[in-house]
């Protein structure tokens, strides 16, 4: 048994050391044309094609991709950081995310190498030292916003990146973002048609350029009906259950002829947060009051009442992303460097009924 392990190393050994040279050799062609059948590149007949392949097989030759990988001074590597979700909360859109980008990678030959990041200050010493030991051919960002040092970082390096969100309007940058004004103004709207009159907002903090853009689309469709809007149901709160569940509470709190009948959510974590302040304060969401959320996660049509809910195309924006990132790495011209895609309003028993 020992023997044959020892032949099985010994021949494994062998194999690896086997170059284009000793194919070349043994097929009777130029290294040059075992490069070509090798690389699918360059005219070969056939027969040669063949003779080419079978020789590979029989020395049991394998491509050194490292140094292919070296020699062509690329890593066949895309770089990817996100901040680490709390374990009281859930980001269902990084998980689709990631599984958007590793799928789309792939399909290019890319993998993506992924890094989690407390702090920016993290996140961009580890852009300096991917970049200067040339470890990935590129990066994808995402959570971007104004004055965005990412941004501002890679542009002035002059390093391929692409990014899921926008930055400052002058920035010229390759990005694909999720038109969440449009989105927003389409959900309000839905709910002014069910005859809501009285809608709040639970909206992100002011420094968030997303939560800006989402809130811009509550303000246009409440104005478009000529419905007034009172200061108090544009609550700004963080992207948290418990923090969204206190602010829901104090928006219930108001007097009947300022108290809302409906809400917009920024996010599907906040719309739980406020589904439960509801019933906890005896009011029935899908009778009594209309809740939509943004994101549509996998488990608001599974609550009580399913959630109504705006779904992005996660999967389009992980192919988009990485078709523009393999064209940087591969010197080829952008074709399209902003995209701006619609979500879906998914209508769902929370939203659903005649007020």
């Amino acid at each position: 048994m020992c023997g044959s392990f020892l032949a099985r190393v010994v021949k494994r050994l062998i194999m690896a050391t086997v170059t284009i040279r000793d194919v070349a050799r043994e097929a009777g062609v130029s290294t040059a044309t075992v490069s070509y059948v090798l690389n699918n590149s360059g005219r070969v007949s056939e027969q040669t094609r063949q003779r080419v392949l079978e020789a590979a097989r029989r020395l049991g030759y394998r491509a050194n991709i490292t140094a292919r990988n070296l020699q062509a001074r690329e890593t066949r590597l895309l770089g990817y950081t996100w901040r680490p979700t709390p374990p009281d909360q859930f980001n269902p859109v990084l998980d689709q995310f990631l599984n958007a980008i590793a799928q789309a990678a792939a399909h290019h030959d890319y993998r993506v190498l992924t890094f989690p990041s407390e702090t920016i200050e993290e996140e961009l010493a580890t852009y300096e030292d991917m970049v200067l030991s040339s470890r990935v051919d590129g990066f994808i960002l995402s959570n971007t916003n104004l004055d965005d040092p990412r941004v501002r970082k890679l542009s002035q390096k002059g390093f391929p990146f692409v990014a899921f969100g926008r930055a400052n309007p002058e920035w010229d940058f390759p990005w694909v973002d999720i038109d969440g004004r449009w989105g927003v103004r389409k959900a309000v709207e839905h709910l002014i048609e069910r005859g809501h009159e009285r809608i709040a907002c639970l909206a992100w903090p002011e420094d968030s350029l997303t939560g800006a853009y989402r809130l811009q689309g509550y303000v246009e469709a409440m104005k478009l009906a000529g419905l007034p809007v009172d200061a108090a149901w544009i609550a700004r709160t963080e992207n948290k259950h418990d923090d969204a569940y206190e602010t829901t509470r104090r928006l219930l709190e108001l007097p009947a002829a300022r108290r809302p009948t409906a809400i917009m959510a920024s996010s599907d974590l906040m719309a739980m947060g406020a589904m439960n302040a509801a019933h906890d304060m005896g009011v029935e969401v899908g009778r009594e009051l209309a809740l939509v959320g943004f994101d549509d996660a996998p488990v608001a049509r599974y609550l009580r009442p399913p959630l109504s809910s705006l779904r992005q195309p996660i999967a389009e924006v992980g192919e988009r992303l990485i078709v523009m990132l393999v064209d940087l790495c591969q010197g080829r011209p952008v074709s399209q460097q902003h995209v701006l895609l619609k979500p879906q309003l998914i209508i769902r028993a929370s939203s659903d009924f005649r007020f």
